[in-house]
């Protein structure tokens, strides 16, 4: 049962960046995390055109009123680390131009000695596709396919080309090249994002919604792949948004991952139970700074191996 763990790095406004991205990507390393993660959240809108997740009704968190960029996270994380691999769960994709994209994670990537991993997802935000998508929101599956192209041409070998709607490369020679191949990972819960990830990514980005429908979802795409032909591994990695308290949570109703460090740990047993290779935790949204941050992330990782995770 035991699996890699990975841990969220502090992106939203209660932390000091410049400071407390070194310090907990430092921290984490130290205590044993395998790997360093962040996520994207472009912007606030206020009044919000939808609900998160496009789901009418369901407000956005007051936290995500300020995350920092995720590519300047890593970066700062990258410096201060040797050993953990750094990720993405997710960046948008559609948000960013594909070659500008690419080119910054082969960089990343040559700088840290080859330790990234490229998360993507369509996202589902119209407000920041109006702000910043490459392509309208109708489009994002499209826009996600050529990111993908884009990355695998530009970090591939010289001469670069590639031909699409977004991007037009003749002929080129883009470096620095990636220290290896990127691995590409892709959320994905629908059939056709399925499909994409088993016919063009590395791994697959599930979230903690609920273990049956993770394992479920796990199942689905295993039999996807062979349906498909796919012979290579997939690598998986499941998000985890934890909420610490100091105490227990009491009653019914808790959601997974809410609650003392007792209770998160005992669902991360659950949840490695599924057969994925690696979780990630991130524990920055209970957190008040720092220093809590790096406590309780050393507590589950001490609880979570004496658990036999």
């Amino acid at each position: 049962m035991t699996v890699r763990l990975g841990l969220g790095l502090p992106q939203m406004r209660q932390f000091a960046i410049g400071r407390d991205v070194p310090d907990v990507a430092r921290a984490a390393e130290r205590i044993g995390y395998d790997s360093l993660w962040v996520f994207e959240r472009a912007l606030f809108p206020e009044p919000a055109t939808q609900g998160l997740y496009g789901i009418e009704g369901l407000p956005w968190p007051d936290q995500y009123r300020n995350v920092a960029d995720p590519l300047v996270t890593l970066t700062l994380a990258a410096a201060a680390t040797e050993r953990a691999e750094l990720g993405s769960s997710v960046l948008v994709a559609p948000l960013h131009l594909p070659f500008q994209l690419a080119k910054a994670l082969a960089s990343l990537d040559a700088a840290s000695g080859g330790r990234v991993i490229a998360g993507f997802s369509t996202g589902w935000s119209l407000d920041e596709y109006a702000a910043s998508g490459v392509r309208p929101y109708a489009e994002r599956g499209a826009a996600l396919d050529e990111v993908i192209q884009v990355c695998r041409a530009v970090w591939g070998p010289d001469p670069v080309v590639h031909d699409g709607r977004l991007t037009r490369i003749a002929s080129a020679a883009v470096g620095p090249k990636p220290a290896r191949p990127i691995p590409v990972l892709l959320a994905a819960r629908n059939g056709r994002a399925m499909r994409r990830l088993v016919d063009h990514a590395d791994g697959w980005l599930p979230t903690s919604i609920n273990a049956g429908q993770v394992a479920a979802q796990w199942r689905r795409l295993r039999e996807l792949a062979e349906e498909r032909g796919r012979t290579r591994p997939i690598r998986t990695v499941l998000r985890v948004n934890a909420v610490h308290r100091a105490t227990p949570y009491e009653g019914a109703g808790r959601a997974p991952f809410q609650g003392s460090v007792d209770q998160i740990v005992a669902d991360l047993v659950e949840y490695a139970g599924i057969g994925l290779e690696e979780i990630l935790v991130d524990l920055q949204g209970g957190a008040r700074d720092a220093e809590e941050l790096k406590d309780v992330a050393a507590e589950v990782w001490e609880k979570a191996r004496a658990a036999g995770i």
